[in-house]
């Protein structure tokens, strides 16, 4: 059995494997007379159907953990679940699985069709880039339904908790009851808000919370009930000040969900339209090559070649964009050190971190302050010597990378002159036997002359019509033999000039400027895209100085504190305003104003400049209502206006990968050649 037949079979067995898989999951389905559970994959009725697919996935996750590599992939999976779902052990160990069946058994079920289509390298590099598009593709699918779940079910439990909190009157009894009678994440969420609230240290329990919420919405909802809880709440000719804050978040809820609702409706299916092509790559070659035979002569070409990897190049980057254009979190940012171990390795290297700072912009210097400024406003983490040391690295990984792909179009190019054969000239219809088999026998005998003379450049018209009748099976006529000799002095000539020219290295050196540059231009787009996080928390911030205005004998500076408890983007420049505070607030005030930058926190600022003496808080914040309003509206119409371009963008980007496979691996070099055969076919004509 040959190896290709040996990979069929294992690849066979995955996807049956699959197969009874999902009907054994279908069939307990059924028995179990299942809904669907909070991951949106897995089945969570009652019944004895149930218990056996629960077994059947725990059982699964155990076996899995016992293998080296796929117990690291099942733990990456599980921790991005966890993230967003909480529940005992064994759910989540259920979904974990689910995810990780899914993904396997998807990924054997596409090995197979893309082993049969295109067998040998392109499989395997085919078969990586598939196992990474399908493990992002179903993970953020899963995520996806996780988080729009959970939206509804806060809708529910956020009317649960007005309606109690109407009979009680207080927020702990109706949280309390809201998360008893409630079920799903949104519940679970709620008891673990009830359980901080009600703890010995509320403050640090909150604090501990507002790092694993899953949304801010949900830290918004934790914040608002600790601050009536703390100071009582309070009855305005508008009703209760609790009730009011709960009612701002359901109508934020409400906007989110819609957005989420047109954005998927919009964007679907775009992923598959743009990742389609890699599936019709090898099809499409072998039917051109079998209707038009000298189009083989390009897919054998340099220019072939590099046609292909840009197609591979521009699908790839049609489906990262359009992942980028289905996120609803531009930013996603949450405080915290998220370093590699790969950045703590190299810093331990001393001569790289050397090598790195050397390159470096050095304290003191306009770049240096402006790079940090950059880190700073775009919310990274990196010290500046991991940014320095990532730098270097990848400039040198895409130079290398460049010149490599140099260096292997060039070995491209020297075996399409040695090995492949040489075609008549010829457009229409296919090369027959007997003729196919002259061109083998002419491409061997040049390759034979041409390793007699050893490639040698300087190789003269003797040399080689020596090799020549040396080597000939036939005894050659005059006009063959001249037009053989021809013949492989132009090979000869193109094999000798396959070398790294200088515009090859000056392209592959830019290739690594531009690798130097891009965690710069990643955090100029990051610093770009973080404006509507900042917009919300501002909003948020709101709605909090909405509720503590209200309160007896609150000062500026607590409420800085209680800012600084729920900020995220402007965590620091809140933390340095407190730190400064006492020793003068209106230059803490001002300080602030200048590091935040953004003119909706601007003016916020500049009422708590206000507060200081001049007017109290309620009468500094009067108009906050019509301000929360006005906000409001304008994020509806941004939302509105950035889900129409991601919209206009998603198609294009998604049919990109189509066009640029019809019309640059088929259309255009078929085009190109008819039109050097109409040449060839002139210049015949003309010697007639």
């Amino acid at each position: 059995m040959t190896i290709k037949w040996t990979l069929l079979l294992v690849l066979s067995i995955c996807a049956g494997g699959l197969l009874i898989t999902l009907l054994v999951l279908s069939l307990l389905r059924r028995r179990g007379g299942g809904s669907t559970s909070q991951s949106g994959l897995i089945l969570t009725p009652s019944g004895k159907g149930f218990k056996g697919l629960g077994s059947l996935l725990l059982q699964s996750y155990r076996l899995g953990m016992k293998v080296p590599l796929l117990s690291s992939y099942i733990l990456q999976v599980q921790k991005h679940i966890s993230f967003r779902h909480v529940g005992d052990e064994p759910s989540l160990r259920r979904m974990t699985m689910t995810v990780v069946l899914i993904i396997l058994g998807g990924y054997g079920g596409i090995s197979v069709i893309l082993f049969l289509l295109q067998p040998g390298i392109a499989f395997v590099i085919l078969s990586v880039l598939c196992a990474v598009v399908l493990n992002s593709l179903v993970l953020d699918m899963c995520l996806s339904r996780m988080e729009k779940r959970l939206l509804v079910q806060m809708l529910d439990l956020f009317a649960d908790v007005r309606h109690r909190y109407h009979q009680h009157g207080m927020v702990e009894e109706a949280l309390y009851e809201a998360a008893e009678a409630g079920t799903g994440e949104a519940a679970e969420q709620v008891r673990l808000i009830y359980e901080a609230l009600t703890s010995p240290d509320p403050n640090e329990a909150l604090e501990r919370y507002y790092e694993v919420a899953p949304n801010r919405f949900l830290k918004g909802f934790a914040g608002i009930s600790y601050m009536v809880m703390e100071f009582g709440d309070k009855d305005r000719a508008q009703g209760s000040i609790y009730l009011k804050g709960l009612g701002n978040l359901t109508q934020e809820i409400h906007l989110e969900i819609l957005r989420r609702d047109k954005l998927d409706y919009l964007l679907k299916g775009l992923n598959i339209i743009a990742l389609a092509p890699v599936l019709f790559t090898a099809p499409i070659e072998r039917w051109a090559r079998v209707s038009f035979p000298t189009m083989d002569e390009f897919y054998r070409s340099k220019i072939g070649f590099v046609t292909k990897i840009s197609i591979y190049v521009i699908i790839i980057l049609a489906y990262l964009l359009l992942q980028r254009l289905q996120q609803y979190d531009e930013t996603r940012y949450r405080s915290g050190h998220k370093h590699s171990w790969l950045d703590q390795l190299l810093y331990k290297q001393t001569f790289i971190r050397k090598l790195a700072m050397l390159f470096a912009a050095k304290p003191g210097s306009t770049q240096y302050s402006q790079t940090i400024r950059l880190m700073r406003e775009s919310s990274s983490e990196l010290k500046y010597e991991w940014l320095a040391i990532r730098r270097v690295m990848l400039f040198a990984g895409c130079l290398v990378l460049t010149m490599g792909c140099i260096l292997l179009l060039h070995q491209v190019e020297r075996n399409h002159i040695l090995y492949d054969p040489i075609r008549d000239d010829r457009m229409f219809g296919a090369m027959a036997e007997a003729d196919l088999r002259k061109a083998e026998e002419k491409t061997a005998l040049d390759q034979s002359v041409l390793e007699s003379v050893e490639m040698n450049r300087g190789a003269t018209y003797e040399d080689i019509s020596k090799a020549l009748q040396q080597l000939s099976p036939v005894q050659l006529d005059h006009d063959t033999q001249t037009e053989t000799i021809a013949r492989i002095m132009q090979k000869l000539e193109v094999y000798n000039k396959q070398y790294v020219r200088w515009w090859e290295m000056i392209i592959a050196i830019l290739m690594g400027i531009a690798g130097y540059y891009i965690p710069v231009w990643l955090m100029l787009f990051q610093r770009k895209m973080r404006s509507m996080d900042m917009r919300h928390e501002i909003y948020q911030f709101q709605t909090v100085i909405s509720i503590l205005r209200e309160m007896d004998r609150m000062s500026v500076e607590e409420i800085l504190e209680w800012l600084n408890r729920f900020a995220v983007i402007f965590k620091r420049p809140l933390q340095k305003c407190l730190l400064h505070f006492e020793h003068g607030p209106e230059h803490a005030l001002e300080q602030l104003k200048e590091e935040a930058g953004l003119p909706e926190f601007q003016r916020l600022v500049d009422k708590l400049q206000l507060a200081l003496g001049k007017i109290s808080i309620r009468e500094a914040f009067d108009d906050l209502e019509s301000m929360m309003a006005f906000y409001f509206e304008q994020r509806k119409q941004e939302y509105s206006k950035m889900i129409d371009v991601k919209a206009s963008w998603g198609r294009t980007i998604g049919f990109t990968p189509m066009y640029a496979l019809i019309f640059l691996y088929l259309v255009i070099p078929l085009v190109g050649m008819s039109f050097l055969q109409m040449n060839i076919y002139y210049e015949q004509i003309q010697k007639l």
